[in-house]
């Protein structure tokens, strides 16, 4: 594989030729990375099934680089030629232009390796596949690819433009260069870059799920109450938020489903998840983005969080 281009400025006289990103997925974790992508020179096409999904997308990205100009850390200017520097798809059929291509897809093996199937056909040879799941084995991915060398796992945090860091997660079949293509990339994004090895949860998600857990059960059994718990995190281990507001911020269905994939790869009972978390799921109370999950909330918000 040869190295892979760099990012561009707009004053760049490469601009006009800048190295394209292609995402699969406009949902919330999809449109970050692409403002990010934009942001730090890059092309991007963000791709979804659906026009009303693309359209969701692009407005979560402009409505973040609009709240980066605010805080001061992009310039008005900079904020409007990276929206601009977004295009759409719908489907992967324009997956060949790019020379990284990112799925940001919802955390399904099956989902994930049937993309990968296509993205491995449709996009270039040289192009650098990765992925963002949270948990799922990177090899396991990998597995139905003719190729399952050149995927690799990058794990990006929400919402993207604030957390600095990435992790770098090669499957056990993952080539040493793509691995060294995907750090070079996050760190162009301004990320620092932890590594993990292809373990279920690698090393945040797994963190976060005990987390959170354990606070549920603590919650369930009556130990304390939601508002104590938050505090003793927050001002006991200086956790900039409480598990519940963390797990109201990340998504319980996300956290649910982080759980029963790090159950089913170690089946330690550590990681059976709290009757809680799943009670609150089947009712639909799922956090920020729905209204509701530990705190309610006066009006629905995107979301964001750690994992």
């Amino acid at each position: 594989m040869t190295d892979l281009p760099g990012p561009s400025t707009p004053s760049d006289p490469r601009a006009s030729v800048r190295p394209r990103v292609f995402v699969v997925g406009a949902g919330l974790m999809g449109s970050g990375i692409a403002a990010q992508c934009a942001l730090s020179g890059y092309a991007v096409t963000l791709e979804d099934v659906n026009p009303s999904l693309v359209q969701r997308g692009v407005d979560r990205v402009q409505r973040a680089v609009d709240r980066a100009s605010q805080r001061g850390g992009v310039t008005p200017e900079a904020a409007a030629s990276a929206v601009q520097s977004i295009d759409t798809a719908i489907g992967l059929r324009r997956a060949d232009t790019a020379q990284y291509v990112i799925e940001a897809a919802p955390e399904n093996l099956e989902l994930k390796r049937a993309l990968f199937k296509e993205l491995e056909a449709a996009a270039s040879p040289a192009a650098m596949l990765a992925t963002n799941t949270s948990s799922l084995p990177i090899t396991s991915i990998a597995s139905v690819l003719s190729d399952p060398t050149r995927l690799v796992g990058i794990h990006f945090f929400n919402p993207v433009l604030q957390m600095e860091l990435v992790e770098v997660i090669p499957g056990h079949r993952t080539r040493p260069e793509i691995a060294e293509a995907a750090v070079t990339f996050a760190r162009s994004l301004g990320k620092t870059v932890v590594h993990s090895l292809d373990s279920p949860g690698f090393v945040t998600t797994r963190a976060v799920g005990v987390l959170v857990n354990e606070a549920a059960w603590m919650l369930s059994e009556g130990v304390s109450s939601r508002d104590d718990i938050d505090t003793a995190y927050k001002l006991g281990f200086h956790h900039p938020m409480g598990p519940f507001e963390l797990a109201d911020l990340v998504g319980l269905d996300t956290l649910l489903a982080i759980l029963d994939v790090l159950w089913d790869g170690f089946r330690d009972p550590k990681y059976r998840a709290c009757p809680l978390l799943r009670r609150m799921v089947e009712a639909g109370k799922l956090g920020r983005k729905s209204g509701e999950g530990f705190y309610s909330y006066s009006s629905k918000a995107s979301g964001g969080g750690a994992a």
